[in-house]
């Protein structure tokens, strides 16, 4: 009879322990027996699930719709017939991300599974930061990819100009100081664009440069300076409508913008008449479009989604590396914007760039 007792006592002590285990945990579980009946719960569940003290004893089935994810059910299931231990990332319709854990509930004897116990550890934080890295990576990346390219245009001019400086004592020394104002922009140029990486990195060491509010006007004289050389050469007019001048943005990441349309327009002009382009900058709704219209050779409608993929390019006979207008994409994808294409080959090609105005 003792026996008894002390098995009984030992019994209410155990029980008494996983009562108060279950009054204080901070951390929403459940338990569901084998044939999907809610047993018991932790208080944080009844704030989290909207669970209520009458809902123990129903089937999860009637509730489910608390827990606000479709498949938990299914997942319940799952580990019941299998007795396998299961985990994943949900996502509440309050935008809330949780870790949820569903283990088989082993009775010790028979080794039966005799329902699941459900664990639910928040991670929005956790969430968050990893969005959060990812882009940091993303604008690494795109950073390291415009320094790249940028810095291309003015260390070939350099390399043509020391080329054309060679030949001087044979030709005279009338060129000189033309040539050598040249060197000089040339210079300048890739230590403004190594300035700018620098001044990223000691602004932020995440290489997030700053928005500021800038006159699209004198990014474009900076972009006509870049591309004097190309634009003399090709004979291009270019013909800049401005409606709204003022655009909040990363001053370099708006300069590269620009800069590869009107190079791209200049490098795959047609060959049988001048190459005209339009640039117009104007508010619609709640974005400021920047469009740019170009009569050069136009886009086969086959190429249209392959121009913004990094390193591919349509046309071989072009000498370019593929990764203007994917910079282009990406720049304005990061900022929340978008880019849309029309074109016709042998007409022209027309890129449409949304970029958000400040709420």
């Amino acid at each position: 009879m003792q026996n008894k007792d002390q098995k009984i006592n030992s019994l209410i002590k155990l029980n008494d322990e996983l009562e108060n285990y279950f009054r204080n945990t901070i951390i929403p579980q459940l338990f569901v027996d084998a044939n999907l009946i809610l047993r018991k719960f932790t208080p944080p569940a009844m704030k989290q699930f909207s669970l209520k003290l009458d809902d123990v004893g129903r089937h999860i089935d009637d509730i489910k719709d608390n827990f606000r994810f479709p498949t938990v059910v299914e997942n319940i299931q799952h580990v019941i017939e299998h007795g396998e231990i299961l985990e994943k990332e949900i996502q509440t319709t309050d935008m809330r991300w949780y870790q949820m854990n569903i283990l088989p509930y082993i009775v010790a004897k028979g080794k039966k599974n005799d329902g699941v116990i459900i664990t639910f550890i928040e991670i929005t934080s956790r969430i968050r930061d990893l969005k959060e890295q990812e882009k940091l990576i993303s604008e690494h990346e795109l950073l390291l990819d415009t320094i790249s390219h940028d810095i291309k245009t003015p260390l070939t001019s350099l390399g043509l100009t020391i080329e054309m400086l060679k030949k001087v004592p044979e030709k005279g020394m009338d060129r000189f100081p033309v040539l050598m104002e040249k060197v000089e922009n040339s210079v300048l140029k890739m230590q403004e664009i190594i300035r700018d990486l620098t001044d990223a990195r000691q602004f932020d060491t995440r290489y997030k440069a700053g928005e500021e509010l800038l006159d699209f006007e004198h990014i474009m004289e900076d972009v006509r300076l870049t591309l004097a050389q190309q634009i003399l050469e090709s004979g291009a007019e270019i013909e800049c409508e401005v409606d709204h001048s003022q655009i909040l943005f990363v001053r370099r990441k708006l300069r590269s913008i620009v800069y590869n349309l009107i190079n791209n327009s200049i490098k795959y002009r047609a060959v049988d008449r001048p190459l005209r382009i339009n640039i117009k900058v104007y508010q619609e709704n709640d974005f400021t479009i920047l469009r740019v219209t170009d009569n050069a050779r136009g886009i086969a409608a086959d190429d249209l989604e392959k121009i913004f993929t990094k390193y591919e390019r349509i046309s071989r006979d072009i000498e370019g590396t593929g990764i203007g207008l994917y910079l282009v994409n990406e720049i304005v994808k990061l900022a929340g914007g978008k880019i849309t294409v029309n074109s016709e080959p042998g007409k022209g090609s027309t890129f449409k760039l949304y970029i958000h105005n400040p709420g």
